[in-house]
């Protein structure tokens, strides 16, 4: 904030705005440092907070340091839900309503509907708050994400540089009141290090080549796919859709044994275990990218088979 803005900050923050119909965007130097920088700039004590059971660390801890006393989590992609505790959660004290969700959850692959999210919240002058880090660069219209896939504006969203455009760091877009505002008191970007010129160089590289060409977000949704079709012929249970693929064990044992046998085999996907996920839903989570082949996923494909015996 006092001397360490570059003109490659300013450059990618004009571009990512433009590309998302934004007034403005704000980089930071982490996904993590978004949200909890977010939430603690906006939310009050007093403000009712509506939030999916599921939402990232990073969002809880935002609401831990904004104090947030009033927070309803409601049951994951639940919108009777947030209507209801809307709608109850009453006046009073509470200057502000919000709701905050992901778009694209990474340990289930599923998402919202961010049309009906919208509605509510304009039905109960709420804002709306989506953290879109694993949905850009991949799904919606030119990998602009769902809230563009479904013709919303949100009030708020995060994105991530680290995930579809191989870099690190990550920006909020909104209106030129949000960003000023964020600018002054989001403390994670005021009282942080931030983004090095290089990787704010790097992202804008590898964004502009997401652009240039689209069969890189084609790719990597087509190997999720084929690797999902394959494993759910086999009776796995796999969930969700796009690029990346939860395939549930439920035991935490099993779970590790079958990502072991994986790496065994040169494959490379994680046991996802309690705390992250629920108890009893111990999974692999498989992400693919452009830059897997065809090969590769045949590879995960045999693997996979070869393993699931050991998650019963």
């Amino acid at each position: 904030m006092i001397a360490g803005e570059h003109a490659e900050h300013q450059r990618l923050e004009r571009l990512l705005a433009e590309w998302l119909g934004a007034e403005q965007a704000l980089v930071f130097t982490s996904g993590y440092a978004a949200n909890v920088g977010v939430l603690s700039a906006l939310v009050q004590p007093d403000d009712l907070v509506v939030s999916d059971e599921l939402n990232h660390a990073s969002i809880i801890d935002g609401l831990r340091v904004a104090r947030a006393r009033n927070v309803v989590v409601v049951p994951h992609l639940d919108f009777g839900s947030v209507e209801r505790a809307l709608r109850e959660g009453g006046g009073g004290a509470r200057r502000r309503r919000w709701v905050v969700t992901e778009t694209y959850f990474s340990m289930d692959a599923d998402s919202p509907d961010v049309a009906a999210l919208r509605r509510i919240c304009d039905e109960h002058g709420a804002g709306l708050i989506v953290d879109e880090a694993h949905a850009l660069g991949v799904l919606g219209p030119d990998g602009r994400g769902l809230c563009a896939a479904a013709g919303v504006e949100p009030d708020v969203r995060v994105g991530t540089l680290g995930k579809a455009f191989g870099a690190s760091g990550a920006f909020v877009v909104g209106c030129r009141a949000l960003v000023d505002w964020l600018w002054n008191r989001a403390r994670a970007h005021v009282f942080s290090t931030g983004m090095s010129p290089a990787s704010a160089a790097a992202a804008r590289a590898n964004f502009e080549r997401a652009q240039r060409d689209p069969s890189l977000r084609e790719r990597a949704q087509r190997h999720a796919e084929r690797f999902r079709d394959a494993l759910r012929a086999s009776g796995a249970d796999v969930r969700g859709y796009g690029p990346i693929v939860p395939w549930v064990i439920g035991a935490e044992a099993a779970a590790l044994r079958v990502a072991g046998e994986l790496r065994r085999r040169d494959v490379h996907a994680v046991a996802i275990r309690p705390p992250t996920v629920p108890p009893g839903t111990s999974r692999i989570r498989f992400a693919f990218t452009a830059g897997h082949t065809d090969g590769d996923v045949d590879l995960a494909i045999d693997a996979a088979r070869e393993a699931a015996c050991l998650a019963r």
